[in-house]
């Protein structure tokens, strides 16, 4: 199996109003992997096309540094949605998270108005979506899906479940989103944790979300983004751990081996990759916290 890390480290993803200018200001200077520009749910009807022009000029000005800039579009049956990828898509950020899709058709509008090759994000918040993990996947390869957001909020509010710090209710959705996801070769990110005065319920989430398999978790307060980048940083045990498997697979000897002794312990090569991938994401996560 081959594995291809992620480009940069997503283990925080800050939600920042496009129309709130200081908001925006705060943001440049916060500790988050991901910068995603929300023209959404943080922005009411009558400030939707300031929160369009603010996003599409803040992405084009690369005022966020080492961070991944995305803007979040309406959902494109709003009388915005359409509009907002075409405007997204000229200022070319890191990628367009596009809300709300439910089906492999959905993609396919959505590229076709990005009239380009910037990459997709895109939100799982729907039942209907949650039945078709695989269909929206392999659609996803042909559109140029590169990482799934789930919308824990929008998808407990569908199914009438209830979400606090613990969600009994999503686990199975939360659990099949990931393997779909790995399937795919995607990104996932965990939704938002609304208690912001909570620290210790959005660690404990953030902890859950880790050992689910999310890279990290999207965020709705600067607060929030230390927890998040604590939790979804590889242990550093581990990570010496990972070394160490790699070193022994790698000696000419254990060429071809499926199975070696490493420090007393047998380790079989289907963790060689594994062990690769986490320092990987390990050497991503130190150099995007040097870049600050």
């Amino acid at each position: 199996m081959t594995i291809s890390p992620p480009v940069r480290p997503r283990r925080s993803a800050l939600y920042v109003p496009a129309q709130n200018a200081r908001a925006m200001e705060k943001a440049c200077s916060a500790r988050c992997d991901v910068v995603v520009l929300d023209l959404e749910d943080s922005v009411g009807p009558n400030e939707k096309l300031q929160a369009r022009a603010a996003a599409v000029e803040a992405a084009r000005d690369r005022r966020f540094a080492s961070r991944e800039v995305v803007i979040r579009v309406n959902a494109l049956s709003t009388p915005w949605g359409r509009e907002d990828v075409a405007a997204a898509a000229q200022a070319k950020p890191d990628a367009i998270l596009v809300p709300k899709i439910s089906a492999a058709s959905d993609l396919a509008v959505a590229r076709a108005d990005m009239h380009g090759d910037v990459p997709m994000w895109i939100m799982m918040e729907t039942c209907a979506a949650m039945l078709k993990l695989n269909e929206i996947g392999m659609a996803g390869a042909e559109a140029g899906v590169e990482a799934w957001v789930i919308g824990s909020s929008d998808l407990a509010k569908e199914m009438r479940c209830g979400q606090g710090v613990a969600r009994p209710g999503l686990q199975t959705a939360l659990s099949l989103s990931v393997m779909a996801a790995r399937a795919f070769g995607l990104g996932i990110l965990d939704g938002v944790f609304f208690d912001a005065a909570n620290p210790e319920g959005l660690a404990t989430q953030c902890a859950e979300g880790a050992s689910l398999g999310f890279d990290g978790k999207t965020l709705i307060h600067p607060n929030q983004i230390e927890i998040a980048n604590r939790a979804f940083t590889p242990n550093p045990a581990a990570v010496a751990w990972a070394r160490a498997i790699i070193a022994a697979f790698d000696k000419p000897e254990n060429a071809g081996k499926g199975l070696v002794d490493v420090d007393g312990r047998y380790v079989e090569r289907l963790h060689y990759d594994d062990a690769r991938y986490l320092v990987q994401v390990a050497e991503a996560i130190g150099a995007r916290d040097t870049a600050g």
